[in-house]
């Protein structure tokens, strides 16, 4: 290989804000079997979703630097709405040499599929107030013309921070998070296929893949749930092919790697729940040092 190309070797790093973005994780792996994984959970210092910007920031430039200093980062994977919003920009600024792939509420393939014209979108309030989001929906707006649609906004105080929390509870023990989950649908309004009604639920949060069935079981059969994890796999995958970074190598045991700043039981129970990971692949990360 010529020295001008870039180097297959490295990870793709992942982060979120806690176990989260293991969902677009599982996404990756789908899409990318023989790529090696770095996953860093910011439990620690989770929610981000009701945090101020600049915070949000401070902690994505600390992961990134911890991520950069497990070896050689061939992309790093934003698998957090709130994350992408506040930060992807002052990421990229920072860190030209590395490519990052941020994740976005999936505006514009609901408005596609949507016949009521109306469509939920659940989100965290960072992620959903932000200007980012803003101009989202005013470009997707714009391209679907003469198509309209009708975005109705939640922002789900508290459900990020309990399906964290879920992870170490029995798998029975879910009416709690169950009675929140309803409770943000039904300040929604109506889902269904008539006028007036939603068709179509956006997830605007990783986290929220994890409570889908929760979710499944308010809003009906009928309605189209879409999440983002299998869109950011695919263009993680168009972006190392792009610029030759593809892995060709099979995947070995030990090449998904998960790092948290919270407890470290409840992301060994995560992994083992969602990923089929056992707590070998799991670790605590270690003590910051100051921003450089």
């Amino acid at each position: 290989m010529p020295a001008t190309e870039p180097s297959t070797s490295g990870f793709i790093g992942v982060f979120d804000s806690g176990i989260g973005g293991l969902s677009v994780l599982q996404a990756l792996r789908a899409e990318m079997p023989q790529e090696r994984f770095v996953y860093w959970a910011d439990s620690g210092h989770a929610p981000y979703g009701e945090r101020s910007d600049a915070f949000v920031i401070e902690r994505c430039m600390r992961i990134t630097q911890q991520l950069m200093a497990q070896g050689p980062v061939k992309a790093i994977v934003v698998a957090c709405n709130t994350a992408t919003a506040a930060a992807i920009e002052h990421l990229r600024a920072a860190y030209p040499q590395v490519p990052f792939v941020g994740v976005e509420p999936a505006l514009k393939p609901a408005i596609a599929l949507t016949r009521t014209g109306r469509v939920g979108v659940m989100g965290t309030q960072g992620t959903l107030n932000s200007s980012r989001i803003e101009k989202l929906r005013q470009m997707v707006l714009a391209e679907a013309s003469p198509k309209s649609c009708e975005f109705v906004m939640q922002a789900c105080e508290g459900l990020a921070l309990a399906i964290e929390q879920q992870t170490v509870k029995a798998l029975s023990d879910t009416l709690a998070l169950e009675n929140l989950c309803k409770q943000h649908l039904q300040a929604m309004g109506p889902f269904g296929q008539n006028a007036g009604e939603m068709d179509t639920l956006v997830l605007g949060c990783t986290h929220y893949v994890f409570v889908e069935d929760m979710l499944r079981k308010w809003v009906g059969p009928a309605v189209q749930i879409i999440s983002t994890g299998e869109a950011v796999a695919k263009q993680t995958h168009r972006l190392l092919t792009d610029v030759n970074r593809m892995q060709a190598l099979p995947n070995k045991s030990g090449d998904v790697q998960l790092w948290t700043t919270g407890s470290l039981h409840a992301l060994e129970a995560a992994a083992s729940r969602w990923l089929d990971l056992t707590a070998a692949h799991c670790h605590l990360a270690p003590v910051e040092s100051p921003l450089s």
